[in-house]
């Protein structure tokens, strides 16, 4: 197994817990002490968890907690692959796309090699990059201006004023949690003013959530989850949440997430 797939699987014990024992998961990796150790420094520089005696527990959230876009991108990578795919499938080739920050975005961003003559608008550094590179003569990359925030979004005034002023056909917005009570949500308060005038923008909206973000609430909401003409997650998503979503959004979108190929060593 690699440290990759080792480490998702440690982060989603977490996840799913609060904590966990070195004693355990030698057991359930069937990997060392020492690397189980190394997994877990590896995550706590990361941000993505906190070492304690014997073990790790989940990083204290808060409503105004935001990773940067490295300690995010390493998250639940698989399934943020896994949901892209499906995504890029809903795009019609000659469409203007909005589509917002985040890492879920940047990975979606990647898939969009093949599709032809696309005009997207993005408040995303990161996003941007990845379309320039693709090198199509047959697309327009539009990056709004801004104020950058830890997650390498473009907000405020004056990338609001921008949006304001466009007309998309669609909307793909990834969002930091999902929940019933508060809908799609974002720990930054500017970064949700400028998420609220892309998704006005849009004719439509697809947001990009997989599983992990479910029960995850912000301090700002973007939208409510009836706002939502799709959400596409994965099949990690837990039966409670998936009900409440396909009665909420438009449309449920299920990714299947392919199981981890079969690695040896202990990385």
């Amino acid at each position: 197994m690699l440290a990759r797939q080792r480490q998702e699987l440690i982060l989603d014990e977490i996840r799913r817990t609060g904590a966990v024992q070195v004693h355990a998961l030698v057991t359930r990796l069937g990997v060392s002490d020492m690397t189980v150790r190394r997994d877990l420094d590896v995550l706590a520089k990361r941000g993505l968890l906190e070492k304690v005696h014997g073990g790790a527990t989940s990083v204290v959230g808060r409503s105004t907690d935001e990773p940067g876009f490295e300690a995010k991108s390493v998250r639940a990578l698989p399934e943020k692959e896994a949901v892209s795919a499906r995504a890029a499938g809903l795009i019609r080739p000659g469409t203007a796309i909005g589509i917002s920050a985040g890492t879920t975005t940047w990975t979606f961003a990647r898939f969009l090699a093949d599709v032809p003559d696309l005009t997207v608008v993005t408040n995303s550094i990161p996003v941007a990059d990845v379309l320039r590179q693709d090198g199509r003569p047959d697309r327009t990359v539009v990056l709004t201006g801004g104020v950058r925030t830890p997650s390498d979004a473009l907000v405020g005034p004056v990338a609001v004023q921008a949006l304001r002023s466009l007309h998309l056909d669609v909307v793909f917005l990834g969002v930091h949690g999902m929940s019933e009570r508060a809908g799609f949500t974002t720990p930054n308060l500017d970064e949700c003013e400028t998420d609220r005038a892309l998704v006005e923008a849009g004719g439509r909206l697809v947001v990009l959530a997989d599983h992990t973000k479910w029960g995850v609430i912000g301090i700002s909401t973007i939208a409510d989850l009836a706002e939502a003409d799709v959400l596409v997650t994965d099949d990690g998503i837990a039966p409670e949440a998936h009900q409440v979503l396909a009665e909420q959004v438009g449309e449920l979108v299920i990714a299947s997430v392919p199981s981890p190929a079969a690695a040896g060593g202990e990385g």
